[in-house]
């Protein structure tokens, strides 16, 4: 009878035994699975709480879409940065079948909520008046700017995204690219003023240094022209002021269609006068990875782009060298 007994409970005892065990893995598990764990971002308008792994975001700038492809993150949602214009060129392979949610300058807050992110990325700059709004469809964190500010931003997108440590490291191939395209110019870069220049509509605009392409530049070390060394973000191009967009380099770009101020200082009397005009050394660039990348991604194939140009020699495809046909 003892023995039986004995047996009895040296069964329960493994039961229990086994239970606990199986218990304690799945807590385990749970515990250890990257959905389950919330993380705490600090940003712009705060601090948020995000899904310790994100699957679904939406981006609502440029520099966000940017980020998360740099990041291997295929986003569920993006803007556009003209209605009907699609995505930045050097993006599109990767971002092929994202629905567009409006545009920057008016996302669709509907089209959004239909997509059930987990996580939506923009900036104070671009979107404060409807942060409370986005904040109530999914967790929203927010850069305080663009631009300028875009290697702060990456790695704030990265640490929302759970991917800090791949960030740092493109970061650091960023750094790197751009110490050897200074290195590969050598004593060449003291003789290669830059000299930037966009057309906006009815607008040309001088970039000085307070922009993306300014601190790319910056970091390879090419000087600016006295005209485009301030820290302001950029100045108007007029007629008058044709003198101000020489250097030993220009490089042009074109957003939009219309271009009605470009043709006319083009066109003017002043134009050919100007020494990089007569070296033949106007490069025309692709805007939307020079201008409206303003990420990771964008500023390191940048830096090819100014490679190619500067080291090789050798014009970007697309760019026939006379800046009356863009």
């Amino acid at each position: 009878m003892v023995g039986r007994w004995l047996a009895v409970v040296a069964t329960a005892l493994s039961v229990l035994a086994v239970g606990g065990c199986g218990d304690e893995g799945q807590d385990e598990s749970q515990a250890s699975s990257p959905a389950s764990v919330e993380r705490t971002v600090g940003h712009a308008m705060g601090s948020t709480k995000v899904p310790g792994e994100v699957r679904r975001v939406v981006v609502l700038d440029t520099g966000e879409l940017d980020s998360a492809v740099a990041l291997g993150v295929k986003p569920v949602g993006a803007v556009e940065a003209i209605a009907g214009a699609g995505y930045p060129e050097y993006l599109a392979a990767q971002v092929e079948g994202v629905p567009t949610v409006g545009t920057i300058e008016q996302p669709n807050l509907e089209a959004i909520a239909a997509l059930n992110p987990d996580l939506i990325l923009s900036s104070k700059v671009r979107h404060e008046a409807i942060y409370d709004q986005l904040s109530r469809i999914a967790p929203t964190v927010f850069t305080e700017a663009v631009g300028v500010t875009w290697k702060e931003n990456f790695a704030l997108h990265a640490e929302a995204l759970g991917k800090a440590d791949e960030g740092r490291a493109l970061a650091a191939e960023y750094a790197r690219k751009a110490e050897d395209l200074g290195g590969a110019l050598g004593e060449r870069i003291e003789g290669t003023s830059v000299s930037v220049v966009r057309s906006v509509g009815d607008e040309v605009r001088l970039y000085l240094k307070g922009n993306f392409l300014g601190t790319i530049l910056e970091d390879v070390g090419l000087p600016r022209p006295a005209s485009q060394d301030g820290a302001e973000f950029s100045a108007t191009a007029t007629p008058e002021r044709i003198p101000d967009l020489d250097a030993d380099v220009m490089f042009l770009s074109r957003f939009g269609d219309d271009h009605r101020l470009l043709n006319r200082l083009v066109g003017s009397r002043l134009w050919p006068r100007l020494g990089v005009v007569r070296e033949d050394r106007v490069y025309e660039v692709p805007d939307d990875l020079w201008f409206l990348g303003i990420g990771n991604l964008a500023a390191r194939q940048v830096l090819e782009d100014l490679r190619q140009i500067l080291v090789d020699g050798q014009r970007l495809p697309g760019d026939d060298g006379d800046p009356t046909t863009g």
